[in-house]
């Protein structure tokens, strides 16, 4: 992954070690999944990342299911790793209703690092990743995460 992002502005870490909640469930995830991630996103050199967050793992959220907490842990070591290295990051993270196959509405709010305004919102694939794009044109969060979510 490294060499395939290095000498690029940007770099966006959306990798996920399945493809859905079932198989997640049965997961026999490595903790290190996440971290080893961002070091090679880190270690590219690449001067910006742009990462997808995971909404149980705001402040103010609730305890994810047992059978998915070894991912949400995982995850959240991949945010402490992005936190401790000097890169330039922001991690969007999509309300826990993210919708596949929603049209895009062209719109979308950025949050806070909380669950609670983003804990109605929805969201489709297609604005987040708009919201990812404009993040990389337009970089308004720095070193940190935020919530991305539209009501409508």
């Amino acid at each position: 992954m490294a060499a395939i992002v290095r000498g690029h502005d940007a770099a966006v870490n959306a990798v996920s070690p399945a493809s859905g909640p079932a198989e997640l469930a049965r997961l026999d995830l490595d903790p290190a999944f996440f971290v080893r991630a961002s070091d090679a996103l880190i270690g590219s050199g690449v001067p910006r990342i742009v990462a997808i967050g995971l909404f149980s793992n705001l402040d103010g959220a609730e305890l994810p299911p047992a059978p998915f907490r070894a991912f949400a842990a995982a995850h959240a070591a991949g945010l402490d790793r992005l936190r401790e290295s000097g890169t330039d990051w922001a991690m969007l993270t999509p309300p826990a209703t993210l919708l596949v196959d929603s049209p895009r509405l062209g719109q979308y709010r950025l949050g806070t690092e909380t669950a609670e305004a983003a804990a109605s919102g929805i969201l489709s694939y297609a604005d987040l990743a708009v919201a990812v794009l404009d993040e990389i044109d337009n970089p308004t969060l720095h070193r940190t995460r935020a919530t991305v979510f539209n009501n409508a």
